[in-house]
């Protein structure tokens, strides 16, 4: 009899992760029934990564509204995914993460006595306002999983030390690096206006900085700091910053404030998945305080500078594919101009070996639930 697989996700990042996890299951029909449910968390965003991996949803409940709380969207999606479970009845909900989606759509699973199953599971950084509040929701998950594929060792002892069962812990590296290997290969048959666009900008005689943002601990003096040294890195004639803006008030009203009209600082609305990876692969340089690009671009071989004062992944600061820069001007500066100046560092970080996984996450975990299910 076929295993009932539920996904659940509803940001762009949770469903880039969870894309080739749902193709592989797709492609196991003798084993698995495969349903797809979005909360449309990040409805503008989450649209286009569904369209490029060409992921059929099942189940859009739309629970997006505007400036809405924490407490607003949580609640929603507790009593939106009760009549989704008690309809479908899987046998595992898969959630991603540490979204509000993976924390409430886990505990409604558990409401239900459903099977839940967490992908990058074991990600601490054990200060529960750093990030906020995806600490806590990824450790609500971590209570709850019946299942915990870890992407990395350390994931998975940081989960042992919360005395989860070792028999439940399964390391199999991180679904994006499967999600980057299929988006490149996506790209290169791909129609994309926004990538037509991006090689307009682009010089090839000057290297490309690019920078992403958008984690609540930085909103206010933290972005702040962060369009400050910007600015002043973008005094080097020999560069060109390029920085996809995300569409939170927080973030966008500051960052237009402080960088519009400035020579080599180009703003960008959100850009899509494929034009987003063909960018980051013609980059010298990412500035980011996102998660998934710790992960994505020592793949590619472009050195990471982490904007926050604390990262769910060590592997990569351990492994010196990323560096933690926090949101300080002056050590954001330095740090940038460092490895600008100094070829040979550069290239001992650009030629390391990626610690988040080989790009065969996703066979693993379909292969465990077919001999474990």
């Amino acid at each position: 009899m076929k295993k009932k697989i539920l996904f659940v996700f509803g940001t762009r990042p949770e469903a880039i992760k969870l894309a080739p996890l749902i193709k592989e299951f797709q492609k196991n029909k003798d084993y698995f029934d495969v349903h797809v449910v979005s909360t449309g968390q990040h409805k503008e965003m989450l649209d286009q990564v569904i369209d490029f991996f060409d992921i059929a949803v099942d189940c859009e409940l739309q629970l997006m509204s505007k400036n809405q709380s924490l407490n607003e969207l949580s609640s929603k999606i507790l009593n939106s995914l009760k009549g989704v479970l008690d309809n479908e009845k899987p046998d595992y909900v898969f959630v991603h993460g540490d979204t509000t989606t993976t924390a409430f759509a886990s505990i409604a699973s558990f409401y239900n006595q459903i099977k839940v199953c967490h992908i990058e599971a074991g990600l601490r950084t054990f200060d529960k306002y750093s990030p906020f509040p995806e600490e806590i929701n990824r450790s609500i998950a971590g209570k709850i999983a019946d299942l915990h594929f870890a992407p990395t060792e350390q994931a998975a002892q940081n989960l042992i030390n919360e005395n989860v069962d070792k028999k439940s812990i399964i390391i199999t590296g991180n679904t994006v690096i499967d999600a980057l290997i299929d988006g490149i290969k996506i790209t290169k048959n791909y129609n994309n206006n926004e990538i037509e666009v991006l090689k307009k900008i682009i010089s090839n005689d000057r290297k490309i900085i690019l920078v992403t943002g958008h984690r609540r601990e930085n909103f206010g003096s933290g972005f702040k700091n962060i369009c400050n040294a910007i600015l002043e890195i973008s005094e080097d004639p020999n560069i060109d910053i390029i920085y996809p803006v995300h569409l939170n008030p927080n973030v966008k009203n500051t960052v237009y404030d402080l960088l519009s009209g400035e020579k080599n600082i180009h703003l960008l609305n959100p850009l899509n998945y494929p034009a987003f990876i063909w960018l980051m692969s013609k980059s010298h340089i990412i500035l980011t305080d996102s998660g998934g690009v710790q992960e994505e671009a020592p793949s590619l071989g472009i050195p990471v500078l982490v904007m926050r004062n604390t990262t769910e992944r060590p592997e990569g600061i351990k492994s010196k594919t990323a560096i933690l820069v926090g949101t300080k001007k002056d050590k954001i500066i330095s740090t940038v101009r460092n490895l600008l100046e100094d070829k040979k560092r550069y290239k001992e970080i650009s030629l390391k070996k990626n610690p988040y996984g080989d790009g065969m996450a996703s066979k693993k975990i379909v292969e465990y639930i077919k001999k474990n299910g």
